[in-house]
């Protein structure tokens, strides 16, 4: 596992989207999974900056995205459909057929949620995924527990999860209780993973996994121990308890 440690947000961003440009540029059709919430937003910025000044081409890229709410509208601006066509689908020339993101609406979800997995294999595999990680060490929306799924599931939130993502919403009522999420076992499968955390609330959870003395479904991350090519790009308040 591969530390990196950037003095704020920003330059976290820009080494992360310095890493993702590199791989894109290796491999133009490159498979991508791709993270929501708050941590990759300046990461996109930079990608879609890249794409505008710097002529960065996504007409070849393929991308998963690791989750999405159950029963959110896609048109809902919490939902992830509309998060990445705001944060980087609309300003980048990546195509529409090209992006994947679980259906959280699906009549069958169970069905879709093998879909997914098996889309993911036919299309050779995620070649680099993106990741954040919760205060509570969740990887995806894969929540601590006795058991973790493999592949991609219907998870229950957990309600430290419901609470810190109640930000994005009038009021935590209003924040679904269940996912979509990639499986632990469809992340690992992912040649190339990049990991990034800034800000002193994912500072514990950032040293539970960089210190590497415990494997435990009740830190997801922590599996990430196994991987062979993981990055763990992080700001310096974040890395503040793993010195």
């Amino acid at each position: 596992m591969k530390i990196i440690v950037k003095k704020d947000y920003d330059s976290m961003s820009k080494e992360a989207a310095g890493i993702v440009r590199k791989e894109i540029e290796k491999k133009k059709d490159i498979v991508l999974g791709l993270a929501t919430g708050s941590t990759p937003i300046g990461m996109y910025k930079e990608l879609i900056r890249m794409h505008k000044e710097e002529g960065l081409d996504f007409s070849h890229v393929v991308s998963f995205n690791l989750d999405e709410y159950i029963g959110i509208d896609y048109d809902n601006p919490n939902s992830y459909h509309y998060y990445m066509k705001e944060n980087l689908f609309d300003h980048i020339n990546i195509l529409k057929e090209n992006t994947f993101i679980p259906d959280g609406n699906s009549d069958d979800l169970e069905e879709s949620c093998r879909i997914y997995d098996k889309l993911i294999e036919e299309k050779g595999g995620i070649d680099l995924q993106i990741l954040g990680i919760g205060a509570n060490g969740h990887i995806g929306f894969n929540e601590p527990a006795e058991e973790l799924n493999y592949g991609t599931s219907v998870v229950d939130l957990d309600d430290r999860t419901i609470k810190d993502n109640a930000r994005f919403f009038n009021s935590i009522d209003e924040v679904p209780k269940k996912a979509i999420t990639m499986g632990i076992g469809t992340i690992m499968k992912a040649k190339k993973i990049i990991l990034m955390a800034n800000g002193k609330n994912k500072a514990e959870a950032i040293s539970k996994l960089i210190k590497g003395k415990k494997i435990t479904t009740k830190l997801p991350a922590t599996l990430l121990l196994l991987h062979p090519d993981v990055t763990v790009i992080v700001d310096e308040e974040a890395y503040s308890l793993g010195k």
